[in-house]
């Protein structure tokens, strides 16, 4: 249960873009304070750290070292670190922490690996690698090596000097939203991994987590990074931990242990910032479902097709009798991956999405996929290409065992009322 009473306590976050934060969901668990995303250019954002209307805030790329040079008082870790990502006004002075540290440490310990054995690759030479590199080091790793653009170990020279990595934690920008699809290094080239560490929270999943569920290597995402470092901001912003004296452990809330409410709230963040993703048999009510569905979460829907429609100006049954399929599956998984980076969306796919295996990875990038099951003879066809040229036996047959691979839950369908009810009760928390 949050904490009431802080109203008049003025919080947020700087950054320079952050349309992608998760932040202001985050805080709302902990406090009722106001918590705002103040969006400040590098010729503004020392001004508003020094002057700016707030009691206590979090500052993020690229202002962490910055807001260190600005505090008049810096806690022992973001001495240590060099930067500070909560800022805490009083008495007309400026406190500065670095919470990210207390997050990240979270972070390993919640993947449970032991970075004491092997070496560890640490991907990016920006403030959160040296927050990275300062904390794996304090959990006894003995082997830590800074992978940069240009330093001494770099990209074209990391798998000839370092294929032997236990572990890989990524602290770069590459694959966060909006520019999914994309990784720093190919994790083939790693025999020995045993974990890797993406501090990216949006996408759920980049293309490094994808590629390490592909290949059978435990990971996990920086959203339980983000929340633990929010709880100890949270506690410094409600002085449940003294300005004076910051130690690496935060106290717990409501008699839960710390990992209780820290991974209560990351459910609640993914519960509300993943897409629900519904596939299923051509007729089978997808789009029905999905409409009821985004109006009971109050989230917007995406229908696929009906977004191909606009892009092609005609309806799909004539696009496919002037165009042919391979064209149309191109414009389908080109508009797929428009919607599935984005969060908190639900969208209804087309019977046939399932034909192209790339399109699997641009839905787990940020998604729970919901599997609509129907039965044969209550399948609409009007207006379905495939489902008019073909036996619905022999078109279940076939793609039946796709669905079953790909979904993470599915329904049987009744009312679409009962159905989203359905699908809202399988996924709550």
């Amino acid at each position: 249960m949050k904490l009431c009473g802080f109203t008049e306590f003025k919080s947020g976050l700087l950054g320079e873009k952050l349309g992608h934060s998760f932040s202001p969901q985050i805080h709302s668990c902990f406090a009722d304070y106001s918590y705002t995303l103040f969006e400040e250019s590098p010729e503004s954002a020392e001004s508003f750290l020094r002057s700016g209307s707030f009691d206590g805030i979090n500052v993020t790329i690229p202002y962490k070292k910055l807001a260190f040079s600005v505090c008049d008082v810096t806690s022992d870790v973001a001495q240590k670190i060099g930067s500070v990502n909560t800022v805490i006004r009083r008495d007309n002075k400026l406190y500065g922490f670095n919470t990210d540290y207390y997050g990240f440490t979270y972070l390993v310990k919640k993947a449970g690996f032991n970075v004491s054995k092997g070496k560890t690759l640490v991907l990016g030479s920006g403030g959160s690698s040296v927050m990275a590199c300062a904390a794996l080091r304090d959990l006894g790793a003995k082997d830590v090596v800074v992978i940069s653009r240009s330093g001494e170990n770099n990209y074209s020279n990391i798998y000839d000097l370092h294929s032997d990595a236990s572990f890989i934690v990524n602290t770069t920008p590459i694959g966060m939203y909006p520019k999914n699809g994309f990784a720093a290094v190919d994790l083939e080239r790693f025999d020995s991994c045993l974990g890797v560490i993406d501090i990216i929270f949006n996408p759920s999943k980049t293309k490094l987590l994808l590629d390490a569920e592909r290949l059978g290597i435990p990971c996990i995402n920086g959203l339980p990074m983000l929340v633990a470092q929010a709880k100890q901001a949270f506690e410094l912003f409600t002085s449940q931990i003294s300005v004076d004296g910051l130690s690496s452990e935060a106290s717990s809330l409501d008699g839960l242990s710390v990992a209780e409410i820290i991974d209560g709230i990351t459910a609640q963040i993914e519960f509300m910032t993943k897409n629900i993703v519904l596939i299923g048999m051509p007729g089978c009510g997808k789009s029905t479902v999905g409409a009821v569905l985004a109006t009971k979460l109050s989230r917007d829907f995406v229908d696929i097709d009906l977004e191909i429609e606009k892009r092609i100006n005609m309806s799909i049954c004539d696009f496919f009798a002037e165009y042919g399929e391979p064209a149309f599956r191109k414009i389908e998984s080109e508009i797929l991956d428009e919607f599935a980076r984005k969060s908190g969306l639900i969208i209804a796919t087309g019977g046939g999405v399932i034909k192209n295996p790339l399109n699997h990875q641009l839905i787990k990038q940020n998604a729970v996929i919901v599997m609509l099951n129907r039965p044969l003879n209550e399948l609409a066809t009007d207006g379905r290409p495939i489902s008019m040229s073909c036996s619905m036996e022999k078109l279940e047959q076939e793609r039946l065992p796709i669905y079953k691979a790909w979904k993470d839950i599915d329904v049987p369908c009744s009312t679409p009322e009962q159905t989203a009810c359905t699908i809202i009760n399988c996924l709550s928390i």
